[in-house]
């Protein structure tokens, strides 16, 4: 028998922080058709602020990893408050991971599995492994990083 997102959200003891508000004009979701857009999410944690720092510098790839997998519990909050339930959702499609990092630090990818990783423990390693592509850029508010992603709907 098939497990649901959010029975697996509760077996692995996950917190969800608060969803953010949206810092400009937009829409923190949108669907479309059979498809959920989200936002780029920032590393929110359950006091309200952002986890911030830039890898290579502030951060080291352990560090960086596990901000990248508090977006993931920060996009599954914005997804509950905005949308609803994670069961309405049928697979994880793509994943556009930005990583505020110096110059010369090459690992973003490996940093972008701390989301990823945390997709496929939720939504199973079939449905929550998708297509993804792993940036380095400057992030508003110096935040580590920031993901936005698109799932397929049942």
């Amino acid at each position: 028998m098939h497990t649901l997102p959010s029975e697996r959200i509760k077996k692995l003891g996950l917190k969800l922080p608060p969803a953010p508000p949206p810092a400009g004009l937009y829409k923190p979701i949108l669907v479309v058709d059979k498809f959920l857009y989200v936002s780029g999410q920032g590393p929110m944690q359950n006091d309200g602020t952002f986890m911030t720092g830039r890898a290579g510098d502030d951060l080291d790839l352990h560090g960086a990893k596990i901000v990248a997998r508090q977006v993931g519990l920060t996009m599954l909050a914005t997804i509950e408050t905005h949308f609803g339930s994670v069961d309405k959702i049928k697979r994880l499609v793509k994943t556009l991971g930005m990583v505020n990092s110096t110059p010369n630090f090459g690992q973003q990818p490996l940093v972008i599995n701390g989301f990823s990783e945390l997709m496929a423990d939720v939504f199973g390693a079939e449905n929550g492994v998708g297509v993804r592509s792993a940036v380095g850029m400057m992030l508003p508010g110096n935040i580590t990083v920031e993901v936005e992603a698109l799932f397929e709907l049942h």
